[in-house]
């Protein structure tokens, strides 16, 4: 058995608030005049034939660019409130479809054309999630869950935990190798970060 690019669904994480931004919703913060969701949009759309946008707030400027979602989860639990309202979701309106739902944040502009055939490449049958590795560090925002673990994530967010590590320690993770494609990972959390990505 072999995992295709075509049987992904993807998810832009781009529900978080922005902190380190000034509160500014980072999908539409803007790079070199354009919003930082049309990088993103634009390395995924040659990849996938479905993607998803999760945001908890300016719905109808993201709904121009793809179906949005908000978490089900208040009090924003980071990362994984995105991660559980995209499988949950796609579970819900694709039974028998694509099994597998891959996740990027809205911030990172680098995304490669062979992301999903790289994921594609370290896929095992018996995994649960797939997380990318830099080669010191896990990214786990960009990831890959099959749809099975919807249920065991929304009981480890029910608890009150919110660290997406100790999630992975709970099920079979498969470290997906990045060592060769780092820039992948540069995400702009502040204006002084968007200031000098722009300015290269």
């Amino acid at each position: 058995m072999t995992l295709k690019p075509q049987q992904i669904d993807w998810v832009i994480l781009a529900g978080g608030q922005g902190s380190r931004m000034g509160g500014m919703d980072k999908g539409l913060v803007e790079l070199n005049g354009k919003p930082l969701i049309e990088y993103v949009i634009e390395a995924l759309q040659p990849q996938t034939s479905s993607i998803t946008i999760n945001a908890n707030r300016s719905h109808d400027i993201y709904q121009q660019y793809a179906p949005v979602i908000a978490d089900s989860f208040t009090e924003f639990p980071g990362p994984l409130g995105g991660i559980h309202a995209g499988l949950s979701h796609l579970g819900e309106n694709q039974q028998g479809e694509n099994q597998w739902v891959g996740f990027v944040p809205c911030d990172s502009p680098n995304i490669p054309s062979n992301l999903a055939q790289l994921f594609c490449d370290a896929w095992h049958e018996e995994a649960d999630i797939l997380v990318a590795h830099d080669g010191e560090f896990y990214q786990p925002v960009f990831t890959l869950f099959h749809r099975r673990v919807v249920d065991k994530l929304h009981a480890f967010l029910a608890r009150g935990e919110r660290k997406i590590i100790l999630f992975y320690d709970e099920c079979n993770t498969i470290k997906v190798d990045f060592s060769n494609a780092k820039d992948t990972f540069i995400n702009l959390n502040t204006p002084e970060q968007l200031k000098t990505f722009s300015q290269r």
